[in-house]
């Protein structure tokens, strides 16, 4: 047998202790994997998000939260107002409502509620719908309803079909997809029709702006808070995807400190492992420095075997946390649908340098015990 095919069987002689060794390597690389693909899909959502919406800035009630669900409405005459101000090309009221969806699991009493906004259909290119599969809604009364894509995957409609929200049926006239994650899980009616449903005449949630080409965005934000200073409050697209990227970044952070913890646990299993397989093979190694074996080569063989090891795990780990997440995503309903796990080389290649790294840390020390060890004294121990 060769060099390198003794260092790849060797650490398979013990299948047991092997396996335990890996599979505890294996978590810590699986759940490094997972949290990976989906703070990566969470991240190519954002960016999607700030490119979606044509307004670059939102209005809402003073008090209430970035999408304007709670903490009051806005009386739609200021829509009217909020265009007269300098540097304001074009606004939009959009109320937003929340429905249960007849027959659906996810959007029904139990499973939360499907989000519905009535805006007048000629200001839709204000919340980022340019296309649509099908045709618009019309104004007015008329039971019409555009979906976005994952919703119509989620609640598996398509263009024709009918869905009953607050207690009518819609006509789906189209479908539409933005890249905001949470605007394409939802639908969007007249505004008018949307208003007379939730008994909210002449109120919005929040107004979207869109400012003209020459404006500074943050400027003409603040122009409408100083107008409205004690009504109304302003928050800006680049302000949103801040805010999440924040969130990501923390949840980037504990990926990392997943990592080390995983390098040190990791690197503690293969000591312990590497460490029995020295002890139990001690004539074997003897005898290897009897017959020519230099110090440098039983190290080689003994960190090869480590690397092999946590290589192993590095395999089995990211075939988990890929799996793992297709599987945990395809069960939970339309939040598995608005999230897209983004594979990327990086995440790979850190996965396996941690498990690389790993193997060199967990096997240095026994490899040089091992390198030490006197012919004569391993060849009479028992």
């Amino acid at each position: 047998m060769n060099y390198l095919g003794f260092i790849v069987k060797n650490p398979f002689r013990n299948k047991t202790r092997t396996s335990l060794a890996i599979v505890g390597i294996a978590i810590g690389i699986a759940t490094i994997v997972a949290l990976g693909l989906i703070t990566n899909g969470l991240q190519a959502s954002t960016q999607s998000t700030l490119k979606a919406g044509a307004a670059e800035i939102t209005v809402i009630k003073t008090g209430s939260n970035s999408f304007g669900s709670t903490g009051g409405s806005i009386d739609d005459s200021r829509v009217a107002d909020i265009k007269n101000i300098s540097g304001v090309k074009d606004a939009a009221g959009i109320l937003r409502a929340s429905a249960s969806v007849e027959g659906s699991q996810s959007f029904g009493p139990g499973g939360g509620g499907f989000s519905v906004s009535g805006m007048d259909n000629s200001k839709l290119n204000l919340a980022g719908i340019d296309s649509i599969n099908g045709t618009i809604y019309s104004n007015g009364s008329a039971n019409e309803i555009i979906i976005g894509k994952t919703a119509a995957q989620d609640l598996n409609k398509t263009v024709g079909d009918t869905i009953t929200l607050f207690g009518e049926d819609f006509k789906i006239t189209g479908i539409f997809e933005t890249g905001n994650f949470m605007q394409d899980a939802g639908a969007f009616i007249s505004l008018n029709n949307l208003q007379n449903l939730t008994s909210t005449d002449n109120e919005v949630s929040t107004i979207a702006v869109k400012v003209t080409d020459n404006a500074n965005v943050t400027d003409v934000s603040q122009s409408i808070e100083n107008a409205y200073s004690d009504e109304l409050s302003t928050t800006t697209a680049a302000d949103q995807a801040s805010r999440m990227n924040d969130a990501l970044s923390t949840i980037d952070t504990a990926t990392w400190a997943i990592s080390l913890l995983a390098i040190v646990i990791g690197g503690v299993g293969v000591i312990n492992t590497m460490i029995m397989a020295v002890y139990e093979r001690t004539r074997e190694i003897g005898v290897l420095k009897a017959v020519g074996w230099r110090g440098r080569r039983i190290l080689g063989m003994i960190l090869g075997e480590s690397i092999v090891l946590t290589t192993m795990a590095a395999i089995v780990g990211t075939i988990i946390g890929v799996v793992g997440v297709e599987v945990l995503l395809s069960y939970s309903g339309s939040f598995g649908t608005m999230i897209e796990p983004v594979y990327s080389l990086e995440l790979f290649l850190r996965a396996f340098g941690i498990a690389f790294l790993v193997g060199v840390v967990g096997g240095i020390y026994p490899a040089y015990r091992a390198s030490r060890l006197a012919p004569t004294e391993a060849l009479r121990y028992e």
